[in-house]
């Protein structure tokens, strides 16, 4: 049995010391370009590993804009799932397995339809470093250094079929399969659905908001000052300054009326102010998504609902900062 022991014995020292000896060659015989090669060949590892699983299950995605507040805040990182909708081939591409519509009221990400390329090489380069630094670097600014929007984050408001019209700040929707208009504060509430989208404009701000796109339009018709209705010059004198003036899209449709009652018979203005008094229609295959902050949020107001081909993903987790960490679904 000794003898047995000492045989295994002799056998793992000179299998051990075969090994060693290997390595101890092999650190020797490395050279500067092969430690070079090396750490490239990890680091293109790290980058087509990062670069998959932002662009197939997960991606990071910080909160340019106060369009959400007070869901999300500049500045907070969220977690974006990539397969809830379909899974992109590439980026805006064609997607495979499921490629279901939103809900309403899911939180989404999707290309930005006012957003002016730079080309498909710089595209591509620019969502790479996105993506493998964890959205920490973009290097797609504006010449003010200020980052542009390729992606949005909004709420999927309204769904197919709906009708959507706004009055003074507020959404009123003629919900699918209905035949009436109702505020939707008050269709979300009778239907669990959340409760974060607001207005914090006052009421009576309005009137010194419509008063000075309507004198806006008037002016642009070539109407004098000393023509103005009296009603809008009392009106806009009595704005207060003090509130922060943010919804351009009241704005933009009372400067129609301006145009209007200053040229009854120009019938494109009269169609534009028929295309706000309608509404927006969501159609099949689409959602609206509005911003939770519906004072100041760029979003399907303005460029209309977007076709689902085109959202990249659902936002399901905050994961900073650390102390409002949560999970987003149903917020």
């Amino acid at each position: 049995m000794d003898r047995f022991f000492d045989r295994v014995q002799s056998f793992t020292e000179r299998r051990l010391t075969k090994r060693k000896a290997k390595k101890l060659a092999a650190k020797q015989n490395r050279t500067f370009m092969g430690e070079v090669l090396g750490w490239l060949d990890a680091l293109l590892f790290a980058v087509v590993f990062v670069f998959l699983l932002n662009q197939f299950l997960i991606q990071f995605f910080v909160i340019p804009s106060p369009s959400m507040l007070d869901t999300l805040l500049v500045k907070d990182r969220v977690l974006v799932s990539k397969l809830t909708y379909g899974i992109e081939l590439f980026p805006q591409g064609p997607k495979i397995l499921d490629s279901r519509i939103p809900d309403r009221d899911d939180i989404i990400t999707f290309y930005n339809p006012e957003y002016e390329s730079k080309g498909p090489f710089f595209n591509i380069f620019s969502q790479i470093v996105y993506m493998i630094t964890f959205s920490l670097v973009n290097i797609d600014v504006d010449e003010n250094g200020q980052m542009r929007e390729k992606l949005l984050v909004k709420r999927s408001a309204g769904a197919a079929g709906d009708t959507v019209t706004f009055r003074d700040g507020d959404a009123y929707f003629k919900y699918a399969g209905t035949g009436d208009y109702v505020l939707e504060s008050d269709f979300r509430a009778q239907n669990n659905l959340s409760t974060a989208p607001h207005t914090t404009i006052e009421d009576r701000a309005y009137t010194w908001y419509n008063a000075m796109g309507r004198i806006n339009g008037l002016s642009s018709k070539g109407v004098t000052t000393g023509n103005v209705p009296r009603h809008l010059v009392a009106d806009y004198q009595a704005l207060d300054e003090s509130v922060t003036f943010y919804d351009y899209y009241s704005y933009n449709k009372e400067t129609e009326v301006g145009r209007m009652m200053a040229d009854p018979t120009d019938m494109v203005c009269r169609g534009v102010w028929a295309k706000y008094q309608i509404g927006i229609y969501v159609p099949q295959g689409h959602v609206l998504p509005l911003g939770d902050n519906r004072d100041n949020s760029q979003d399907g107001r303005y460029f209309g609902p977007i076709d689902a081909k085109n959202i990249n993903g659902r936002v399901v987790l905050r994961v900073w900062p650390l102390g409002r960490l949560s999970f987003l679904i149903n917020k």
